[in-house]
Order: structure tokens, then sequence, then C-alpha cells
């Protein structure tokens, strides 16, 4: 696809103090409306990587932009503006167990100062097929609900971009396909997606579905991964 990336890495590197390069000579470049896996063994760097997509890591060499925007030339209050146009989908979401599950959802457009849109709200609990559970407290849901939840949360705000973090680790395998059609939805209406799984029959199964690049974290470096997959 043409134009100008989302996200872009150029030569970037990532170590922890003391611990040596974790990642190193990273290039990618995130076209609008593609879908990429990103995919590694466990400790692979997975998590880390999506971290420094979203700023919440600094590289130690190398430059990321992310919508046009160098972002070690963004303060905190530009860090916080990105990462609203990003959706982020962790593998344990975390929700605010004394909140109805309603308001869970809607909690980025409240700290966003943003007014609730109830029918969109509904539309989007109905999406993920949480219509009964508006007023379930999050301790009562199920993995598989909880996971649904969590995407409902990440693209509220309408990103442009929806990062998911080994999503599927806690769910079985009817729970996983349901939340990656839901995924492939949100690609085929525009979206960015990148997906990190460790799980290769998960990407097998969806690949018929959509047309993806896989990206494989192997030896600290990232790769397109061929057809062997």
């Amino acid at each position: 696809m043409a134009g100008q990336p989302l996200i872009e890495m150029q030569d970037v590197a990532f170590g922890y103090r003391g611990g040596g390069t974790l990642l190193g000579g990273m290039e990618l470049a995130l076209q609008p409306g593609s879908f990429h896996f990103l995919t590694g063994p466990s400790g692979s760097g997975k998590t880390t990587f999506l971290k420094l997509l979203t700023g919440e890591l600094t590289p130690s060499t190398g430059r990321i932009t992310a919508f046009g925007r160098d972002l070690a030339e963004l303060g905190r209050d530009g860090i916080a503006a990105l990462r609203r146009r990003m959706g982020v989908v962790h593998q344990d979401p975390q929700f605010l167990d004394h909140l109805p599950l309603v308001e869970n959802i809607a909690l980025p457009l409240t700290v966003a100062r943003q007014p609730v849109d109830v029918p969109a709200l509904k539309g989007l609990m109905a999406w993920v097929g949480l219509t009964g559970h508006a007023k379930t407290l999050p301790p009562a849901l199920s993995g598989g609900e909880r996971q649904r939840a969590a995407l409902a949360r990440a693209v509220i705000l309408s990103p442009d971009l929806v990062l998911a973090d080994e999503p599927t680790g806690n769910l079985d395998e009817e729970m996983s396909m349901r939340l990656m059609q839901l995924l492939v939805e949100l690609n085929r209406s525009g979206k960015t997606v990148l997906l990190a799984t460790h799980d290769l029959n998960l990407i097998r199964a969806l690949k018929p579905m959509v047309a993806a690049r896989v990206l494989r974290i192997a030896g600290g470096r990232v790769q397109l991964a061929g057809a062997d997959l």
C-alpha cells in the first residue's frame, strides 16, 4: 500500500539497563489499513516491541515515527495524544471492578473528557456480543467476555491503529476465533491491526480470512516471515 506509514521504525534497538540488547536493527512500516501478525516465542520481545510503538518505552538507538511525528520529540502530553489514536488490548485486561461493564468500556471517553454517545456505546457493546452485560461487574465475566470488553474499550475512541498483545492467550479455540473475527472486521472497516501471538495455529486459521503479513521476532530482530507458517 502506498502512502505514509502510520508507524515507522528505522534501525531501532532496545535493551533493558544492565541486560544487553533485547531487540536490534528493527525496521518496520505499518501502512494504513494493513493487518500484521507479530510472532515469536515467549520472552522474545513481543510486548517490548509493542511498548516501543506506543511510546511507553524509548529505544536505545534509532528512530520511531507515529502518524508523522518523531516519538523522541514528543513530551508527555504529545505521547498521551498519540495514544488516543491507538487502541491496545492486553492479554490480561485490567478493569475497575467496582464499576459496571458499560462504564469500564466508556472510561477512555471519560479520561479524554469526551461526551458519551449512548447509542454508539450500545452499538459497540452489541458488536462484541455484550449487550446483556451492561450492568455486570467485571469479576462476573468469563475470560472471553473480558477480552471482548477489552476490545470494545480499546476502540471506543475510534483509533487508527489497534494493537493486541496475546489477547487469546487465556482463551479456548472457539473464543479465540470469535475475538479474531472481530479484529478482522475492524481491519475490513479500515483500521490498521497489529496482533502479537505465539500461536502459529491461530495465524494459519486466520490467514485465509485476511490479507496479512507475518512478522517474526528471532535472534533479537524482526523479520518478515515466509510462507512456511
